[in-house]
């Protein structure tokens, strides 16, 4: 073998940090324009704090319209592309690893059998049915598929982790994102009136916060109005809702072939297709999502300090924010204002489907 190919050269540090020297000289450029879009998302989230006493948009959906307006006046040129691309995949998958130290087996197992039982039943249901929903409204299978994994497991976290398992592009994550994000607002603000309207007592609406809102901090601001007991029992019904978000990945790889849509298909070489029908292991359990899963191992064996908590979750905000920067670059705004409608269809109904689901177990469950 020829002492000329770079295969046959021993292993070097220094060709290593050079190699990764070239690399990180690629994405720097992209990585700081999705961080300074991130540092405007905050800024203004603080600012809405200040004004308004809370953040009704949240930095994380301000990153993704922030990044989407820029893109609408501005075509990134292939100097940015590089770090654009990393900020959206791989900074989004480590956040999903992070996200994993959120959940231990303790959380699981205080939810009790019976409940346990209940948030696994709705999750598997309102996914199936708020698919339904999207593809009888015309979405593409991805999409569909987006909106209702946002809506059923844990909102913008569960679209941003379902999005690189079933390869959707930047135009349905932005848009499944921008619309759930949106309505996530107003069942914050109308499920307590609900609750109070239909007489739950406080730990009935705690379990049905936790059972259909999207993100923790909103579960928690959906309760606090019927006190203490509904906050708690919201959080810890939401916190095992979140884990479901690792065997949903694990079945979204492997039916990831089946959501293409037939112009995906026609660039699929045909005698390829069957051998992409039949996913390889590390198509059927990403990376990320076996990091995720050890990091709720982690939790659960106490490996973990309690100190690091807070600053990995902080971490992971901070990550899937600079990803839905990076995302909202590669958004092309006339590309969702077209699916405009039936996004917002699609997404309110699978939102009632999921209430109406979670009132009749909570019935049934006898909570």
């Amino acid at each position: 073998m020829s002492v000329d190919n770079p295969a046959a050269k021993p292993f070097s540090f220094a060709r290593l940090a050079a190699r990764l020297s070239r690399y990180a000289g690629r994405i720097l450029p992209g990585f700081i324009l999705c961080c300074l879009i991130t540092l405007m998302a905050y800024a203004f989230a603080g600012l809405e704090a200040e004004l308004f006493g809370k953040e009704w948009i949240e930095a994380l959906v301000l990153a993704i319209l922030f990044g989407t307006a820029i893109r609408t006046v501005w075509s990134p040129h292939e100097l940015w592309l590089p770090g654009i691309d990393f900020s959206a995949h791989l900074l989004l998958e480590i956040a999903v690893v992070l996200l994993g130290a959120s959940v231990s087996a303790a959380t699981i197992l205080a939810v009790g059998p019976a409940m346990l039982g209940a948030i696994v039943f709705i999750v598997a249901v309102a996914i199936v049915i708020s698919f339904a929903i999207g593809r009888m409204l015309g979405l593409p299978k991805k999409m569909a598929m987006l909106i209702a994994c946002g809506n059923s497991v844990c909102g913008n976290s569960a679209i941003a982790a379902v999005a690189p398992v079933i390869e959707a592009d930047s135009d349905d994550v932005a848009a499944a994102i921008a619309f759930t994000a949106v309505l996530g607002v107003v069942v914050v603000l109308c499920l307590p009136l609900l609750g109070v309207a239909i007489g739950l007592s406080k730990i009935q609406y705690g379990a049905l916060s936790g059972l259909t809102v999207y993100a923790v901090p909103q579960v928690i601001a959906a309760a606090a109005p019927l006190g203490a007991t509904a906050v708690k029992i919201g959080t810890l019904v939401k916190l095992v809702r979140v884990l479901m978000l690792g065997p949903v990945c694990v079945i979204l790889a492997y039916v990831a072939p089946y959501l293409r849509d037939e112009a995906e298909l026609k660039t699929v070489p045909a005698n390829d297709r069957n051998r992409e029908a039949r996913p390889t292991l590390h198509q059927m359990v990403p990376w990320f999502i076996i990091g995720f899963l050890g990091m709720v191992a982690a939790r659960s064996f106490s490996l973990i300090p309690e100190v690091a908590l807070a600053p990995i979750a902080s971490l992971a905000t901070l990550l899937t924010v600079i990803s839905m920067a990076a995302l909202g670059l590669g958004v092309d705004v006339r590309t969702v204002a077209r699916a405009g409608g039936p996004i917002i269809a699609a997404v309110v109904l699978s939102l009632s489907a999921l209430i109406g689901i979670a009132l009749a177990m909570i019935v049934a469950i006898g909570i």
